[in-house]
């Protein structure tokens, strides 16, 4: 949800340290995460090449979130996401997680509606059922696209080791690699 200000330009550096040109100040993963949430946006470009790694910033705050134990993301939703690499449907994924979430963001905020119009108020305070619910018609709707899900064609993928340093290192190379091939898409 970007404002109709520019977006906040950040830095980072090869000692990994992110610096926000608009303030004169460093900031952390944290401080991004807690823009995105404010509804700021922003860009991250790499302070040598001058290259835009917002996405790869991003998905690295997703992970971060994830590694403690916020666990927003189910299991098997990250491993279809997986088998989407490299298949011919990965040109759809992207456009169709947007509008997924476009939807989902438009329910919660109907519901909210719904929920004041009906209480004066919103006294439920969490939507778990209606969270739960989301997910499952979001998973079962993302199984669609996939005729294989739920298939490893790979036993020893199945028992996935964990996540090593060079694991994480390729994993943000690929994820490069997506972002400049659904920029290329994007401008067609």
């Amino acid at each position: 949800m970007p404002n109709a200000k520019p977006a906040h330009v950040i830095k980072k550096y090869a000692n990994r340290r992110l610096y926000h040109t608009g303030t004169s100040a460093y900031v952390t993963l944290e401080d991004l995460a807690a823009m995105v949430k404010a509804g700021e946006d922003f860009v991250v470009n790499d302070a040598k090449s001058g290259e835009d790694i917002t996405h790869s910033v991003l998905t690295q705050i997703i992970f971060e979130q994830e590694s403690k134990g916020q666990n927003l993301l189910p299991v098997n939703f990250l491993r279809q996401m997986i088998r989407f690499y490299g298949d011919s449907m990965q040109g759809l994924v992207p456009r169709y997680l947007e509008l997924s979430m476009d939807r989902l963001i438009q329910e919660q905020q109907s519901f909210r509606e719904q929920m004041t119009k009906t209480f004066g108020g919103f006294p439920l305070g969490r939507m778990d059922d209606q969270v739960r619910a989301n997910m499952a018609a979001f998973t079962e709707a993302f199984r669609m696209f996939s005729p294989f899900a739920g298939k490893t064609a790979d036993p020893v993928a199945a028992k996935a080791a964990p996540v090593e340093d060079d694991e994480v290192s390729a994993l943000k190379r690929e994820l490069g690699a997506m972002k400049a091939r659904l920029d290329k898409l994007d401008k067609r």
